[in-house]
């Protein structure tokens, strides 16, 4: 089946096949695959890696039809997924990108398609993600303001902007650089990015998040949940609620450590992940006595 998907999407490591691994890394608010730096290129030895740009953000195309809520990103992520026939499916998500991913993990729960969506789900890595209803950082509702955000984006620019929301979300502000900068302030300066922006803000929360929360339990597959001890973005209780409500998660706290645990502690945060991944293998059958 093929679908127009908004979305960019790019590929690394080995070819998609029976017995190969696929990670799809979703990444979160005002970012894009760039967030995905550091493990990218790790998990890429180990199987298929699908990078995705959300719809608005990134390299992504931004058309100006109002649907960036949650619920919107995942329904594209989920036809990615069937249009791509992704299976042995790993979902990473990280911040919006989290809350997305677990959305997109309950569509495929309830199924859709004859290609067994059920059966595509292997696991779930959430990093610092969006999950329950919680009071929204600053720039969050400051983003809601177009007016107030084009303003300062001519009179203070995009780096700046975004240097001051890095200082508010790391743990160490002396570790922000050039390049992590850049990074980020880059795709703003694209058209249409700062409408896709400001929808996005607008829609963060999905109106039936509640519900969605109650449905955690169903998401039997095993789950690693990455936190940093220090988040102001999505606090250390988000996943430590999770934690409870997954069946079968991993909760994996970085001291020292931001909303941002796949670059500010990118090396402990890739052993978390590479662990869990080793540790929810199949099993290697012993040789066979015949």
């Amino acid at each position: 089946m093929t679908f127009h998907l908004p979305l960019h999407v790019e590929t690394l490591g080995r070819p998609q096949g029976p017995g190969v691994d696929t990670f799809l890394l979703i990444h979160g608010f005002g970012a894009s695959a760039f967030s995905w730096r550091y493990w990218a290129p790790r998990l890429a030895e180990r199987g298929h890696v699908v990078l995705v740009d959300l719809k608005g953000f990134g390299s992504a195309p931004r058309p100006d039809d109002g649907r960036y809520g949650p619920h919107d990103h995942a329904e594209l992520v989920h036809r990615l997924i069937l249009q791509r026939d992704l299976r042995e499916l790993t979902i990473v998500g990280h911040s919006l990108g989290g809350g997305i991913s677990l959305l997109t993990a309950l569509r495929l729960l309830d199924g859709g398609d004859t290609g067994g969506s059920r059966e595509r789900l292997k696991r779930l890595v959430v990093v610092a993600g969006a999950a329950y209803p919680q009071k929204l950082p600053p720039f969050v509702p400051l983003a809601r303001w177009p007016g107030l955000m084009s303003l300062a984006m001519r009179v203070v620019g995009a780096r700046r902007i975004v240097r001051g929301v890095l200082r508010h979300i790391v743990y160490d502000a002396a570790a922000i650089h050039v390049g992590q900068v850049e990074g980020y302030a880059y795709p703003l300066g694209e058209k249409g990015a700062l409408p896709a922006l400001f929808n996005t803000a607008r829609q963060v929360v999905p109106p039936d998040l509640e519900r969605i929360a109650l449905r955690y339990p169903e998401l039997d597959v095993p789950a690693l949940l990455v936190w940093g001890a220090d988040d102001k973005v999505i606090p250390l209780w988000v996943g430590e609620r999770l934690d409870r409500d997954l069946p079968r998660s991993t909760l994996v706290v970085l001291e020292r450590c931001g909303h941002l645990p796949a670059e500010e502690r990118w090396e402990d945060g890739w052993k978390a992940v590479a662990a869990f991944l080793d540790d929810s293998a199949p099993a290697t059958p012993p040789p066979s006595s015949r």
